[in-house]
């Protein structure tokens, strides 16, 4: 039920990646950290303080760090490279296509603030291009979660799956709602609602900005299905059918450009399967700009009121 779902308080989903990878360190031994002269920002040094003969600092290289990563991955360590998005996917992309996906190396490619709500630095920093460069790679799982605890069991879990992942999360703090102890599946969607007039997929930080949509929504007699699509690849087509073949009507919301990302790989399937009225929440074909992450939000399309707007658009052409 859509009430039930309240925040407990907010942390950065950074931190539950800082905070997953010292209790994964604890659990294998074959887990290793890597970064690119970003520790704190990725909040790698926990692990680093109890963990230093299996950390490395890599510097300002980008391009080495995920070379050396390949080649920890061909020795039987599991490492997990840690970085901003921007400079995890657009700088290094030769890199992760030749050394990682060809090959299909046990990277983790962990990318911390990604998106608009990177906020001051501006759009030279703010990716919004990152889940679609790496959705196209054969084999890359991609995995996007919506708060501090999901991203924590999300940064556990995927030392389980035998090749590359990208996980990425964000910088500020953001309301927590999931549960603390959950078990991550990858390539399982979440329903967080059940609704029959309209199927709202979101990822990363705009599930909660969806869940905030679908309340003021019910107030207003319209019931929408949320679905936490917390992985973009491999997709849980069979959860999107389900869903749109009772609603007939959907709103895909992501921190990304419209182009690539989540409401593509969506329509992608939709229209092979099952074409019925889409909207798009994501920024349209766009750079950022330097600003308050919230105001970011708002100014290119991704708020609360945005998402009010595209299901109110797509009920009217059903």
């Amino acid at each position: 039920m859509l009430k039930d779902i309240v925040s407990t308080g907010t942390r950065a989903t950074r931190e539950g990646f800082g905070a997953g990878l010292l209790e994964l360190g604890r659990q294998n031994p074959k887990v290793v950290g890597l970064t690119a002269d970003l520790m704190e920002s990725l909040q790698m040094q926990h692990f680093q303080k109890e963990f230093p003969e299996r950390f490395f600092q890599c510097g300002i290289a980008e391009a080495n760090m995920m070379g050396i990563a390949a080649g920890l991955a061909t020795a039987g360590m599991i490492p997990y490279t840690g970085t901003f998005a921007n400079f995890s996917t657009g700088r290094v992309y030769d890199q992760i296509r030749q050394s990682i996906a060809y090959s299909h190396k046990n990277v983790k490619i962990c990318a911390s603030h990604a998106g608009l709500t990177l906020g001051e630095d501006g759009a030279t920093h703010q990716i919004l291009e990152d889940l679609g460069l790496m959705r196209m790679l054969p084999g890359m799982v991609v995995i996007n979660p919506c708060d501090f605890n999901q991203t924590k069991a999300a940064t556990i879990a995927i030392a389980e799956h035998d090749g590359p992942v990208y996980l990425r999360f964000g910088r500020p703090s953001w309301p927590i709602f999931t549960p603390e102890n959950q078990k991550f599946r990858i390539g399982k969607a979440l329903q967080l609602a059940s609704g029959k007039d309209v199927s709202i997929f979101a990822t990363g930080h705009l599930v909660w900005t969806s869940i905030e949509a679908a309340k003021e929504l019910a107030a207003q007699g319209v019931s929408c299905e949320v679905i936490n699509i917390h992985t973009i690849k491999p997709l849980d087509e069979e959860a999107i059918l389900d869903s749109v073949s009772k609603t007939r009507a959907v709103v895909v919301a992501e921190e990304h450009q419209r182009n690539g990302g989540l409401g593509d790989a969506i329509a992608n399937l939709l229209v092979h399967r099952l074409p019925v009225p889409m909207e798009y929440v994501g920024v349209k074909d766009s750079f950022g700009e330097s600003g308050k992450p919230v105001e970011l939000l708002d100014k290119y399309g991704l708020s609360k009121k945005d998402v009010l707007w595209a299901v109110k658009d797509v009920l009217d052409r059903k």
